[in-house]
């Protein structure tokens, strides 16, 4: 139960019950409410503007609105209390009784409470890593792998169908590049004396990848001629042997991809030319000096671009205008990419392509992933793949586990610079976020225990509610009746910093609660009570480490 949501649909079914009475004209009728949050606690659990929005509407001021409505609101069981303040706003504050019979309503859903179901769920591919598979994935990549399997997983959780994708740059320079590279480690391996390609890839790894094919391929390495298809045929194996590395550190990381798409595929099967072909149909192509130019200034891009450079070759912007197209012809009905730091200014013009095309550009969201520093020590460590001087994804998950990293990586907005402090990843204490609310669970768990070993049987149903009549438990209550909306907002947004920034809130009310009040006593009645609300807080950390791919361990 989305409960913010139930508020808005109460909000309306006052209006409709005042317009019905006579209290207020028909076309106050027309006015969607809008429900909030107040800025303070002391203000209410929710707000609504709605008197201050239809103030001019109808003619009458807010205050008069407010209170002509706040009769009506007031009358759900759920509401406690409602307060009329100036210039005309409606606060609501949630009752105990309601709060309480949430709590069972928490214990008996368990692993699905917070989660929706939808009659007709959208079919939505997001795709997110998509490295190039010239080396191990890095740091950058692990947060995009963090960040978009957890939006996944709350789209999921909010009801909808949906197909995680790794785009694999399997085409052009690059990649005969990392074919080059490999062929010179091959003949340094072997002792020969070779000039390194300039712009090659000079990590350890290549050397690694070098050996590995000269010692499974050698038969087929020895019946290659030409120095060009070899270089081709090296390039095929080192792909092959750095995404067979980037699939298992993924699925370490608990990210697992429907499917894995190769551009190449584009290439051969004529789609990167048909795309230019339909382009040219819409007019939305000219030639300049030889290149076919795509009208992107039409879309607002600061200059037009080039599709196909004046030697014939495709660019990648084509590519990617064909790899787009293609995913909505495969029907989803929202298509999300996270893309690194340095792809912004290409959003305005794959937009521009897709209207050019046909599609609708809302059916295309596109998010930016910024730049990751990773700090040791307080020192910044250096990141460059073509150097061999940066930390991989592997390396971080070997120094700090699966859990603290993928909580790390989530916990700051994806638009905000994230800086990485491994010194406070390392520790096992309440300084760590990840180990504070992991804690709050075990903690949890461990009560049950102790209630089984002084034999006290837990039954929900001889709780009484009137224990839970003190401030540290009704704060607890409010923000675990708050779960499902946040839930669906942080999925709707595509905002999954907000899971991390709830879950704390819970777990520092948890903290505080547990502080203040004993829980396990002579007084049985209590301490069952206290323990259904230790088992709801437990069922909803659970639920939100789970949407983040973090463990929610029993005892620590």
């Amino acid at each position: 139960m989305n409960l913010k949501t139930e508020i808005s649909r109460l909000v309306s079914r006052a209006v409709e019950s005042a317009v019905r009475d006579g209290a207020f004209d028909d076309i106050f009728g027309d006015i969607d409410p809008k429900v909030e949050y107040p800025r303070e606690m002391k203000f209410g659990d929710y707000s609504t503007p709605i008197a201050l929005e239809s103030a001019r509407l109808l003619r009458r001021s807010p205050m008069e609105i407010a209170t002509g409505l706040a009769r009506y609101i007031g009358t759900d069981p759920r509401m406690s209390s409602i307060e009329v303040v100036k210039p005309g706003f409606i606060n609501m504050f949630l009752s105990t009784g309601f709060l309480y019979d949430n709590l069972k309503e928490i214990v008996r859903l368990g692993a699905d409470y917070g989660s929706s179901s939808k009659q007709t769920p959208r079919r939505i591919n997001i795709e997110f890593v998509s490295a190039n598979p010239t080396g191990p994935l890095n740091i950058v990549s692990a947060r995009a792998a963090a960040v978009g399997d957890t939006i996944a997983n709350l789209m999921e959780f909010a009801g909808d169908v949906v197909d995680r994708e790794f785009y694999v740059n399997d085409y052009g320079n690059q990649v005969s590049l990392l074919g080059r590279s490999v062929l010179a480690r091959i003949r340094e391996q072997k002792g020969e004396s070779v000039e390194f390609p300039e712009d090659g890839y000079h990590g350890a790894y290549i050397a690694d990848i070098a050996a590995h094919i000269a010692e499974d391929y050698e038969r087929e390495m020895s019946a290659i001629a030409g120095e060009d298809e070899l270089v081709d045929f090296l390039a095929l194996k080192a792909i092959e042997y750095n995404l067979a590395g980037q699939r298992r550190d993924l699925e370490e990381f608990n990210v697992r991809f429907k499917t894995w798409f190769s551009e190449r595929t584009l290439h051969e099967k004529g789609s990167v030319n048909e795309t230019l072909d339909l382009l040219e149909k819409a007019n939305g192509v000219y030639a300049d000096e030889g290149k076919s130019m795509f009208r992107s200034t039409d879309y607002n891009d600061d200059k037009d671009r080039v599709l196909v450079r004046d030697d014939g070759r495709p660019t990648y912007f084509l590519a990617d205008i064909a790899y787009h197209r293609e995913k909505f012809e495969r029907g989803y009905d929202l298509a999300i990419d996270i893309w690194g730091p340095d792809h912004h200014g290409h959003i305005t013009r794959l937009l521009g392509a897709m209207k050019s095309l046909g599609f609708d550009g809302k059916r295309l969201n596109i998010l930016i992933s910024q730049q990751v520093n990773l700090l040791m020590e307080g020192e910044t460590v250096k990141m460059s793949k073509r150097l061999g001087q940066f930390s991989t994804m592997r390396d971080l998950i070997d120094e700090i586990g699966v859990d603290v990293a993928r909580y790390f990586f989530v916990m700051r907005s994806l638009e905000s610079h994230l800086d990485f402090d491994l010194t406070l990843a390392k520790k096992e204490s309440s300084e760590n976020p990840v180990f504070y609310l992991q804690y709050a669970h075990a903690r949890i768990c461990s009560l049950f225990r102790e209630a089984e070993k002084r034999g006290m049987t837990y039954d929900p149903s001889s709780a009484d509610p009137a224990y839970l009549d003190n401030e540290e438990s009704i704060l607890l209550m409010k923000h675990l009746a708050k779960f499902p909306e946040e839930m669906e907002d942080a999925a709707e947004k595509c905002e999954p910093h907000r899971v991390a920034t709830f879950l704390m809130k819970v777990a520092q009310a948890f903290h505080k609660f547990y502080t203040e009040h004993r829980i396990l006593t002579d007084d049985r009645a209590m301490s069952v009570t206290y323990l259904l609300l230790c088992d709801a807080v437990r069922t909803v950390m659970a639920n939100g480490l789970t949407l983040l791919g973090v463990s929610a361990p029993d005892q620590m």
